[in-house]
């Protein structure tokens, strides 16, 4: 989704080794052979197959478990606002290098998901979240879960793509496999008990790219010498949220 919001103080638009070791010529994010969504495929073999799969709440158990088995897991969130404070978090999406693509519709009034939350917060599978800083935020404030394992494709955008100031996922999805997002949902009643198949459609063609995007990112990032400075500002990510939480304007300002 198009993510706008007042943190720290000013508007940010996005127009969105697990080990431990240092890269050494070739990315510990390495996912193997390069994943390649076909984008338009998927979308057609969804409309035919009705819709990907909705959960009420959490994962099942069953889902929960093969996605325990992936080293990253496309991630994406759909909120009513873009204030943590006043708006909830609606829908959580998740998709993996199987294509499995589920959405978690999240209640009104609900403060936890286990398995969400267990599978989030394994720092052994890598979460990639294009403007992770607002997602997590979300989830760490209405759920409970401090992501961990997190690769952020704006940021790995900004910090690799020095040559454009384009760095929303449409641009670069555009860029790196010829395609173009359809964002005409973008703004639309998340909250609602149910998603129209438009929203459906939306929301999962959100997650279909991230993983081999984040592919594609890092590799330039270690040809360019900044893989482990991305490594450092993900990892920086839990910190800012509590910043943000606190409203604390202008804290790195003399």
């Amino acid at each position: 989704m198009r993510k706008t919001a007042f943190i720290l103080g000013r508007w940010f638009t996005d127009s969105k080794d697990r080990k431990g070791k240092k890269p050494s010529g070739k990315s510990d994010f390495s996912c193997g052979p390069e994943i390649r969504f076909d984008y338009f495929g998927f979308m057609a073999s969804n409309r035919a197959n009705n819709k990907p799969d909705l959960f009420p709440g959490d994962l099942s158990e069953e889902r929960f478990n093969e996605y325990l088995e992936e080293d990253h897991l496309a991630v994406d969130c759909e909120m009513m606002g873009l204030n943590p404070r006043r708006d909830r978090l609606c829908v959580v999406q998740i998709c993996d290098s199987k294509n499995r693509v589920s959405l978690v519709q999240i209640l009104p009034d609900q403060t936890e998901a286990p398995r969400l939350k267990k599978l989030f917060e394994n720092p052994g599978i890598i979460k990639v979240f294009h403007f992770a800083r607002m997602d997590t935020l979300f989830l760490r404030y209405r759920l409970g879960i401090l992501t961990k394992g997190i690769f952020c494709t704006k940021i790995g955008s900004k910090l690799a793509r020095t040559y454009t100031d384009r760095h929303g996922l449409r641009d670069i999805i555009r860029e790196f496999f010829d395609e173009t997002l359809d964002k005409k949902n973008q703004s639309s009643d998340w909250g609602a008990q149910t998603l129209t198949k438009d929203q459906i459609e939306y929301a999962s063609g959100d997650v279909l790219f991230l993983i081999s995007l984040s592919q594609k990112l890092t590799q330039i990032l270690i040809r360019e010498g900044r893989y482990e400075l991305a490594q450092e500002a993900f990892q920086c990510l839990p910190v800012f949220n509590q910043i943000d939480w606190l409203q604390m304007e202008n804290l790195f300002e003399h």
